[in-house]
């Protein structure tokens, strides 16, 4: 598929691939994530079937640029350049972090038709400080050169991904060079999720349609997260997919997006 590029308001540019057609969808990646490696391939195959599909790398990753200092701003600038492409507006389908760029870019007044956030990850409610320990660990490991420790700190200590997993990982090393090729925006994924407790009075400023979603057998703070997103949503509404966890499959996740998208409000 042909790879596309536009220019964000800071001057970087973002590479991104466009599929089917329809009214325009936006699907934005969380942490480790691309064009590369990951869920949206699979997606964009499947909605492309309902949708015009954009699928893009976001900064610092695959073929799109990392101008520094990074800012959370600008990605959601970059939001805002591929709406421009799409035409006068789009909907957007977000990931982990990626769910939290989408509610964010709705809450800053892009054109956004609806939003679908699946499980962003605001897991420390209880305001332990958690959050900003991860970002400066994150940081400091990435100055040093650590990619590889970086993505372990994530996986282990952030994600609580049990040890035969990292183990696992680190014996596919077609896999493992991938992820350190993107350990250096797990940083920005950390700023993304701003201490990683549920914004609520930003949130509150969403007025566009947003279905927030979790998976029935993922893990309870994402559950409660995903509830807590969409209390503070003005009219979010809230569905649970059987069976699915954080790495929602792409199967389960199409018709519940197609669904919400299509259904008359």
């Amino acid at each position: 598929m042909a790879t596309h590029t536009v220019t964000s308001k800071d001057g970087t540019t973002i590479a991104y691939e466009r599929s089917g057609s329809g009214p325009a969808l936006i699907l934005i990646d969380g942490a480790l994530c691309s064009r590369a490696f990951g869920p949206s391939a699979k997606l964009a195959s499947m909605l492309a079937q309902h949708f015009t599909v954009y699928r893009y790398d976001r900064r610092g990753r695959g073929e799109s640029g990392n101008t520094l200092p990074y800012s959370s701003a600008r990605e959601i600038e970059d939001i805002g350049a591929l709406i421009d492409v799409a035409g006068s507006t789009a909907s957007l389908l977000g990931l982990s972090s990626g769910a939290a760029l989408a509610l964010e870019a709705a809450a800053t007044g892009l054109a956004v038709a609806s939003v679908i956030a699946y499980e962003p990850p605001y897991v420390d409610e209880a305001g332990g400080s958690k959050g900003e320990a991860h970002e400066r660990e994150l940081a400091r490991l990435i100055a040093s050169g650590n990619r590889g420790g970086a993505v372990t700190y994530f996986m282990r200590d952030m994600v609580d991904a049990p040890r035969p997993v990292l183990v696992m990982l680190r014996l596919m090393p077609w896999i493992w060079r991938k992820l350190k090729a993107v350990a250096h925006t797990l940083p920005h994924d950390a700023a993304v999720m701003s201490g990683f407790r549920v914004p609520r009075a930003r949130l509150a400023a969403v007025h566009t349609p947003v279905l927030v979603m979790h998976g029935s057998k993922t893990d309870a703070r994402l559950k409660h997260a995903a509830h807590a997103v969409a209390n503070a949503v003005p009219g979010a509404q809230h569905r649970e997919l059987a069976g699915q966890t954080h790495n929602v499959r792409p199967d389960v996740l199409t018709p519940a997006t197609v669904q919400f998208l299509t259904t008359p409000a």
